[in-house]
């Protein structure tokens, strides 16, 4: 079952806000051109055992996280982690002629 709330708002390009304290699982995935990594913030903090990367070829950013909250309403990110490439090119034809997209699931779990 399927139940759609708003304890999760985009606040932003790549900032949503968590309103409710609590325990929440994030997944992302992107295919990128480059050796990249991508890392999750809360309330502007990093948050190290969050960072997934990949150094070649053609594989995916994939992460999957736990993450709790202390506050209402704070500030969860997916960025590239300060002292990386400045910029990170998304694959948009990702292995074949159509278009590919990106994913971000974020699900309170308690």
């Amino acid at each position: 079952m399927i139940i759609l709330a708003t304890d999760v708002i985009r606040t932003g390009v790549s900032s949503f806000s968590l309103a409710e304290i609590g325990t929440y699982q994030v997944l992302f995935q992107v295919s990128v051109t480059e050796a990249a990594q991508l890392i999750l913030t809360l309330n502007g903090a990093d948050l190290e055992y969050t960072v997934a990367g990949r150094a070649t070829g053609t594989s995916q950013i994939i992460g999957m996280a736990i993450v709790e909250t202390t506050s209402v309403n704070s500030i969860l990110t997916v960025r590239n982690p300060a002292g990386n490439a400045s910029a990170i090119t998304i694959t948009p034809l990702a292995g074949g002629t159509r278009a590919v997209s990106a994913h971000l699931m974020i699900t309170r779990i308690m």
